[in-house]
């Protein structure tokens, strides 16, 4: 096989206010934290148990760091796309240290807003339902930070879903 794939795909939740740093000729790079969780039952105890693992996450992307300045805050629910780059630096003493990070920079970038935080609502990039529907406030932006046009219809209107549809008369 040809080729290789570097991709990360995250839903969870913003762990701190997103730090904002800008570059010496001023674009914005964004960090945060993300958290993703899961949970079981022990076998032994019966307990219930649960494991958050940490994510540092870096936006070089301008559109994207824009909406997350204005409109990512702590707790915030996120669905990410982007990939993972390992980065050598030093620390105080002269010690080399590497990190892991998920970074979200050029068109392989994603960032979805799910718990609908931000102003309006009911938006996301359009893609494979058919009749469409409002997405309970998520709120999707594409590399740019612009919010496409509504893939559904608004809440209480517009056309029938597609489920609705198949309620018809089928002739055979």
């Amino acid at each position: 096989m040809a080729g290789s794939v570097n991709k990360v795909i995250l839903i969870g939740n913003v762990g701190a206010d997103p730090e904002i740093r800008r570059t010496q000729d001023g674009r914005p790079i964004a960090n945060l934290r993300i958290a993703t969780s899961e949970s079981w039952r022990d076998r032994t105890s019966g307990e219930r148990r649960e494991k958050t693992e940490w994510h540092n996450v870096v936006v070089f992307n301008e559109g994207l760091c824009k909406v997350i300045e204005q409109y990512v805050k702590k707790g915030a629910k996120l669905y990410i796309e982007g990939a993972l780059q390992t980065r050598k630096w030093q620390d105080q003493t002269g010690n080399d240290r590497y990190t892991t990070e998920v970074v979200l920079q050029g068109f392989n970038s994603t960032l979805t807003m799910l718990d609908g935080r931000g102003e309006g609502g009911g938006e996301r990039r359009g893609g494979g339902d058919f009749g469409g529907s409002n997405f309970g406030g998520d709120q999707n932006y594409d590399d740019y930070g612009a919010k496409p046009a509504s893939a559904g219809r608004a809440a209480g209107g517009g056309s029938p879903s597609f489920s609705r549809d198949m309620d018809d008369d089928i002739p055979f």
